[in-house]
């Protein structure tokens, strides 16, 4: 059951880019993500206020409180992995196709392991090297050619390669915190706390923001990514890593650029040029080779997206 249910997150992260560029046609960036993450932080403190309520009814032992210097922490987490993670994923998925955004983010498990040697959480071996190197060839298969073509996509394929190295950054600084407190409790208040600077943010476009010409379809899509994107697959995400460790679980996320090239071709009608297909057979080969590998120790939050 749980092997269907990572299939069915795949499924999920995949289809969302597809869902952020077709509502993205109606609704204004800010405002979009604004109110996706507000829904998405609501429900993650519904569902920490859930946890604790059984913990207690359970008389099991309440987790370890969070210490001054993990708030701070926390915050730091959340400025990277959600206020500007998710300006730059919004602003570049908006700018460039669907198969550029899913196939660069495809980079991130190589990404993290580079950033988790300098940081000293890992030792970069020479297959992780190699796994770089193919990765980030597979980047400039995809995105290099573009640059005397469009710079208006170029624009776009560097607001999300901005955003995967934010969420990558993210990924290795959380460690310490994963080594006392749940998956849920970290994701939760930094989602929260770099949700609320990201409304301050869009305070304005909020603001000015044309409600009644958003489309039933948009608002419909911008519920949907904040539900199943940021909160359910999330929950199948970290169930995953408890039961089958992160090593294993991370394997399932090496196909949303596949399952997102796909459904951006079918439902927005995005070709797939012969570059697209190179970068990704060199992101994947790159990934795969990586995780021949041992997995890196910031292995808890490094796929999880959008």
């Amino acid at each position: 059951m749980l092997h269907l249910l990572l299939l069915l997150m795949i499924l999920i992260w995949g289809s969302n880019f597809s869902v952020i560029k077709y509502a993205l046609r109606d609704f204004p960036e800010l405002s979009f993500n604004a109110l996706r993450l507000a829904l998405a932080s609501l429900l993650f403190l519904v569902a920490l206020t859930v946890v604790r309520t059984r913990a207690r009814t359970a008389a099991a032992p309440p987790p370890p409180s969070l210490a001054t210097a993990e708030w701070r922490l926390l915050i730091v987490l959340g400025l990277l992995g959600t206020t500007l993670y998710q300006w730059f994923f919004l602003a570049g998925v908006a700018r460039t196709s669907v198969a550029n955004a899913a196939l660069i983010f495809g980079c991130t498990p190589v990404a993290v392991a580079i950033m988790a040697t300098v940081a000293g959480h890992d030792r970069l071996t020479g297959a992780r090297w190699l796994g770089a190197a193919l990765s980030f060839t597979g980047i400039y298969a995809i995105v290099g050619h573009r640059a005397a073509i469009s710079t208006a996509t170029l624009a776009g394929d560097v607001l999300v390669l901005a955003g995967m190295l934010c969420w990558s950054l993210y990924s290795v600084l959380a460690q310490p915190l994963l080594t006392r407190h749940s998956p849920l409790v970290v994701s939760a208040w930094a989602m929260v706390s770099g949700t609320v600077v990201y409304l301050i943010f869009a305070a304005v476009p909020l603001w000015r923001t044309d409600w009644a010409a958003i489309s039933a379809t948009s608002w419909l899509l911008m519920a949907a990514s904040s539900l199943l994107a940021l909160f359910f697959a999330y929950i199948i995400w970290y169930t995953g890593v408890q039961r089958l460790g992160s090593a294993r679980t991370a394997v399932y996320s090496n196909l949303t650029p596949i399952v997102a090239m796909t459904v951006g071709a079918l439902w927005l009608g995005e070709q797939i040029s012969r570059n697209q297909l190179l970068g990704a057979a060199l992101i994947l080969s790159g990934i795969a080779v990586t995780r021949w590998s041992p997995p890196p120790v910031a292995a808890g939050l490094q796929s999880g997206r959008r």
